[in-house]
C-alpha cells in the first residue's frame, strides 16, 4: 500500500489534489481512499490531506503518520513549527516540493534524508491558468511519483474539477496544467521501509472544568506571531514618485498592514501581509505594483 500525505495552505486546493490522486488510482482499478484534516478552516492556515492506494482493501484509517509519498504544495510549510511536513517520513520516501529551488539546493537547506523532487508549480499554474490553483497540478505530480497512468490523471482531473466548476475553458486548462506536471515530474522508485517511530498509543484525558479547559476569549491575538506574510504569492510595492500620500491604502488593508514612514508615505509589514492586493486595486494614482516573491531564502 502506498501513502500520501499532502500538506499545503488553505486554498491551495490540498485536499482536490488528493481528490485527484485517489480518483485517478481508483479509475485505474486501485482501492483508494483519501481525506482532509483541517485545522483552523481559514484561507491561509496550514491544512493536510491524506491519500492511500492499494490492489487490497484498505483496513487502515486515521491520519498517515508515516507516508510514503510526501507532497508539500508551500514551501513556508517547512518551517512552520506547527505543520511539521516532514515529520514521520522513512528510509526511502520521496518528497515533492513545490519550490523555485533546485532538489540538491532544498534537500540541503531544509536537511533532508528522503529523495527529493523539485518543481514551481506556482509558476505553472500562473502562467497555464492565470491564477494560482495548485490542487491538479499537485495531483499530476503525486500521480507520476505514484506510478499511475496519464490517462487515469487525466479523467480523473476532468471528474473532480468538473464537480467544482462547470466552465469547460477551465476543465481544460486544468487538464493540461496536470498533464504537464504529471509529464515533467520524473519516475522515481519507492523503496520504504517500516516507520522507526512507535505508534501513538491511545490517550485518556482527564475532565477539566470548564475554566480550565475553555478558550480564553479576552486572550492578546496572536497574529503577528503567525507570520502570515508567509501566505502571500505577490507583495504589494510602492512607487513614491507616484504616490500622493491619500492613505487609501492604509484605510482599505484588512489586516492593518500598512503604516507610515518618517516621511509620511506607505509601507507595508510584509512579515504579516497577506498579498491580497486590495491596496493595488483601491489606489487612485496606481502607485502600487505587484511583485511575485520567488523564493523563500
Amino acid at each position: 500500500m502506498l501513502r500520501i500525505r499532502f500538506h499545503g495552505r488553505g486554498g491551495q486546493g490540498a485536499k482536490v489534489a488528493s481528490r485527484v490522486l485517489g480518483t485517478a488510482a481508483f479509475l485505474e482499478g486501485y482501492y483508494a481512499q483519501d481525506f482532509p484534516l483541517y485545522g483552523a478552516e481559514r484561507r491561509g492556515a496550514p491544512i493536510a490531506a491524506f491519500t492511500r492506494i492499494s490492489r487490497e482493501p484498505i483496513l487502515e484509517r486515521g491520519v498517515i503518520a508515516d507516508p510514503d509519498i510526501l507532497i508539500v504544495m508551500d514551501e513556508t510549510l517547512l518551517d512552520d513549527p506547527m505543520a511539521m511536513p516532514l515529520s514521520g517520513l522513512k528510509e526511502g520516501s520521496i518528497v515533492f516540493l513545490n519550490t523555485t529551488h533546485s532538489y540538491a539546493e532544498a534537500k540541503n537547506n531544509y536537511k533532508i534524508d528522503a529523495k527529493v523532487i523539485t518543481l514551481d508549480i506556482t509558476k505553472i499554474s500562473l502562467d497555464m491558468l492565470g491564477r494560482t490553483l495548485l490542487s491538479t497540478l499537485a495531483g499530476g505530480a503525486a500521480s507520476k511519483i505514484a506510478g499511475l497512468k496519464e490517462d487515469s490523471l487525466k479523467r480523473a482531473v476532468e471528474k473532480e474539477v468538473s464537480e467544482i466548476t462547470s466552465d469547460s475553458g477551465l476543465i481544460k486548462k486544468n487538464i493540461e496544467a496536470s498533464l504537464y506536471c504529471f509529464n515533467t515530474v520524473q519516475s522515481a522508485e519507492i523503496r520504504t521501509t517500516e516507520a522507526a517511530t512507535k505508534k501513538n498509543p491511545v490517550m485518556k484525558m482527564p475532565f477539566e472544568p470548564a475554566v480550565i479547559s475553555s478558550p480564553a476569549i479576552n486572550s492578546s491575538g496572536n497574529t503577528p506571531l503567525r507570520k502570515t506574510g508567509n501566505w502571500r504569492v505577490f507583495k504589494p510595492v510602492w512607487n513614491y514618485d507616484a504616490c500622493t500620500q491619500c492613505m487609501t491604502c492604509v484605510a482599505r488593508c484588512p489586516d492593518g498592514c500598512i503604516s507610515l514612514n518618517a516621511e509620511g508615505f506607505p509601507f507595508a509589514d510584509y512579515d504579516n501581509c497577506k498579498g491580497c492586493l486590495i491596496c493595488l486595486e483601491e489606489c487612485p494614482t496606481e502607485a502600487i505594483s505587484k511583485e511575485r516573491e520567488v523564493h523563500t531564502w
